[in-house]
């Protein structure tokens, strides 16, 4: 049995709760327009009783905050619930934050972000068995890694940094959030080693939030920082900061549009990440298409539209059965990638080396 074999099989053991449970969904929920009059029919059969929480596995203004706020604001005011209560939990691998969204199975008064990162920390083999078993619900958007410096940084380019890099890899400290090996430090890490850095050596210092590193970021605190697009709008707007790559395929709109890429720069490097949806594992049919529905609908209004262009996101939509399936997607080339890098903790590593 070759080496990629047996990294899989244990790889696929080590998330069987997960997967149980992404395979209890797929059969659960139909497809097609017989789905949607079903799934419409079921979300009349539960609706919220009371106040609902929405976790958010962040600092507050952060990226994932403030599209958690905006979906809330616009859910309470559509009427698609009593009151919604929003908490920030952040943390390392979202660890208290689900711990939070498994402490009512079957409760779906208790929504949270879903994001790359939670499948990342799945392909680090960094989540117990119990906290692999929340619901998908909704993708809502993609969005951009960015690579900032300060705008009077001696950094004018991507080429710039990956020059100084290769001489000294720990000249600059790099902030990500809010965990080592999650979208936000591959966000960096990948193209820096297509330019020939070594990124084992990088002095990566983890924040709460992107929020919080981009205040240390215009403090002096830190060299560069890896975060997503809306964390650098009040910064660039005030030309406080320069943005070095952007890992999208074209250049964004709006005060990213002088904001080059990797590829512009000579890095074959793109790369995006998702924000969704998840709540409480044993979530019932009824309730799952209650808040599918009740998502799509303020996905579909002006304000939810004008937010994510003014964020220079992307706007998609996919339902439970497609969300479930791109996550598992992504947990197995997370993984993939995190070994080929080198970015793997040693309970994955294991996995991975394993003969």
């Amino acid at each position: 049995m070759s080496v990629a074999t047996v990294t899989h099989s244990r790889l696929h053991r080590t998330l069987a709760p997960w997967l149980t449970s992404m395979a209890v969904l797929c059969c659960t929920l139909a497809t097609g327009p017989a789905a949607a009059q079903a799934g419409g029919a079921a979300a009349q059969a539960w609706k919220p009783s009371k106040s609902t929480e929405f976790i958010v596995p962040s600092g507050a203004g952060a990226a994932l905050d403030q599209a958690a706020r905006k979906l809330t604001e616009l859910l309470a005011r559509d009427g698609h619930a009593p009151q919604f209560v929003v908490s920030n939990k952040s943390g390392a691998h979202a660890i208290a934050a689900l711990e939070s969204l498994h402490r009512h199975p079957g409760d779906a008064h208790t929504l949270m972000t879903l994001s790359t990162s939670y499948g990342n920390s799945l392909a680090q083999n960094a989540l117990p068995a119990h906290l692999q078993k929340g619901t998908p619900l909704v993708t809502l958007l993609r969005e951009f890694t960015t690579v900032v410096v300060r705008a009077d940084s001696p950094l004018r380019n991507a080429q710039d940094l990956i020059a100084q890099l290769r001489k000294d890899p720990e000249k600059y400290s790099i902030g990500i959030a809010t965990t080592l090996g999650n979208h936000i430090h591959l966000g960096v890490a990948q193209p820096l080693q297509q330019g020939g850095v070594n990124i084992q050596k990088l002095r990566i210092v983890p924040y709460k939030s992107s929020a919080e590193s981009m205040v240390a970021l215009a403090g002096g605190h830190l060299d560069v920082v890896s975060a997503t697009t809306p964390n650098l709008l009040p910064y660039l707007q005030s030309g406080r900061v320069r943005v070095l790559a952007i890992a999208a395929d074209k250049r964004l709109e709006g005060v990213f549009a002088q904001s080059p890429t990797w590829k512009e720069q000579g890095i074959d490097y793109v790369s995006d990440s998702f924000q969704g949806v998840m709540t409480a594992p044993g979530a019932s049919t009824a309730q799952q298409a209650y808040w599918v529905n009740a998502l799509r609908k303020v996905s579909e209004t002006r304000e939810w539209k004008e937010f994510v262009a003014l964020n220079q996101w992307e706007p998609i939509f996919l339902g439970p059965q497609d969300t479930a399936r791109a996550l598992h997607a992504q947990v197995e080339r997370s993984h993939a990638l995190l070994n080929e890098l080198g970015l793997l903790p040693p309970s994955a590593s294991r996995i991975a080396q394993a003969r």
